[in-house]
């Protein structure tokens, strides 16, 4: 395939930052800057019999793999279409019965090594970035992350050794370096985990947490819109990372999985910290400062504790554990303070697995505000938060709110999605059906 690059885009060194991607045309908000289709892809084992494990398309009665029972697609032609890839997992599965379990990462490192054996020319995915080109930052890696690729590459030969040629393990080290740092979690509507690619031309987008445009999916297609005006020669900017977290831990995640100091505006000027970080007002005593940084550590060891805790405490426990979070931060932070939010946003979830709609509907008004606040315009986090709202609201039988909380969704999704994209129609087609 000739090398063409992306219309309206060019690859460029971008000062301080190495190689970039820049516009070389205008483009307005909502805009589709490019798409990329995934040069691999896997679809999260969780999701199967909901999804098609070729197109990701949500829907029912899909028919499984006759072979391996495991993989379900839309038709003949979907299944046809996964072949090339599904027919190594088929077989690892197959051979393995229940004892398969390979991590996300590697079922996805398995499909690059065996695309690469097959597919010797540029793929429509590599316009403007190959594959082999990835950053792996081999140099940079902690013991924890080499010891991490070293389970990984075992995980790899005990899993498809019997179906799969591997190269050396100098190679396979870097490859899963790239993996993990130019890796994408393809998330439906509702910011639900559906599965992991890999895509290049994406990946050479550098990142600021003032992004001017925003990635979101259709299908395993990723599609990159403009969510600010942007000028010839400008700089075309994602965000790699969650951005409701205050300037040091954005700055602090940056540097340990991407292995850079983010020196963007919003890192610089750091204008949304104070909000972000918003003490509880009316206390008799204003807190010391050495009592809001020992409530930020408390916040943060939280954070990992549940994080952790998810695999292994039941529901209610999970729920406790937010609940004790929270009354103990809340006697310092306000309610619309980031710690706060992400406990809420926690509690919120596990409310939704208990089926707990009530609850779930508590915390999710809590949080909305200070969302549209703390991210940045056009956020897939704000969308999520409207669209989880709204749909929970319609349960409950509150119909106005429901549907004003669904068009503030759709606001957000005309943009980051396009008009045109499936979920819009389908969450137009639930409105439609409560008149």
């Amino acid at each position: 395939m000739k090398t063409e690059g992306i219309e309206g885009t060019e690859r460029f060194l971008s000062p301080g930052k190495g190689r970039g991607l820049r516009a070389t045309k205008h483009f307005k908000v909502g805009d589709l800057v490019f798409a990329c289709p995934a040069y691999a892809y896997v679809l999260t084992v969780s999701e199967r019999g909901g999804h098609c494990e070729c197109c990701f398309t949500r829907r029912e009665g899909l028919s499984k793999c006759g072979k391996c029972k495991q993989a379900y697609y839309c038709n003949v032609e979907c299944q046809r279409g996964d072949w090339p890839m599904h027919k190594l997992e088929c077989s690892a599965m197959c051979a393995h019965g229940e004892n398969w379990c390979p991590s996300e990462t590697v079922r996805l490192v398995a499909r690059i090594i065996l695309k690469q054996k097959c597919q010797t020319e540029r793929t429509p995915s590599e316009r403007v970035l190959t594959l082999r080109e990835l950053e792996a930052h081999l140099d940079k890696l902690d013991n924890e992350k080499n010891e991490m690729n070293d389970t990984d590459i075992a995980a790899l030969h005990h899993f498809y050794s019997r179906h799969l040629d591997f190269p050396d393990n100098a190679a396979l080290t870097e490859l899963f370096a790239q993996v993990n740092c130019n890796g994408f979690t393809i998330e439906d509507e509702e910011l639900s985990h559906l599965g992991s690619a890999v895509f290049p031309d994406v990946a050479l987008m550098n990142h600021s947490c003032s992004p001017n445009v925003i990635v979101s999916y259709k299908g395993t297609v990723a599609e990159v819109r403009a969510v600010q005006d942007i000028s010839p020669g400008e700089e075309i900017f994602n965000s790699y990372i969650d951005l409701l977290y205050p300037t040091e831990d954005r700055i602090e995640r940056l540097r340990d999985s991407y292995f850079f100091n983010c020196d963007c505006k919003e890192c610089t000027c750091k204008s949304k910290d104070k909000a972000k970080m918003e003490i509880r007002q009316k206390l008799s005593t204003p807190p010391e400062e050495e009592e809001i940084k020992q409530m930020v550590m408390y916040a943060r060891n939280v954070i990992e504790e549940f994080r952790r805790a998810k695999h292994y405490k039941t529901p209610s426990e999970l729920l406790e554990i937010c609940e004790l979070s929270l009354e103990k931060m809340g006697s310092v932070f306000a309610e619309t303070n980031v710690y706060m939010l992400h406990m809420m946003y926690q509690a919120m979830g596990v409310c939704l697995y208990m089926q707990d709609w009530d609850g779930a509907m508590k915390y999710g008004e809590k949080i909305i505000q200070p969302y549209s606040v703390h991210y940045p315009p056009y956020s897939l986090n704000v969308a999520s938060m409207y669209l989880k709202l709204g749909r929970l609201y319609l349960g409950l039988e509150k119909r106005t709110q429901g549907v004003k909380a669904l068009k503030k969704a759709l606001a957000i999704m005309d943009v980051a999605h396009g008009k045109d994209h499936p979920y819009i129609t389908e969450i137009k087609k639930e409105m439609e059906e409560l008149k």
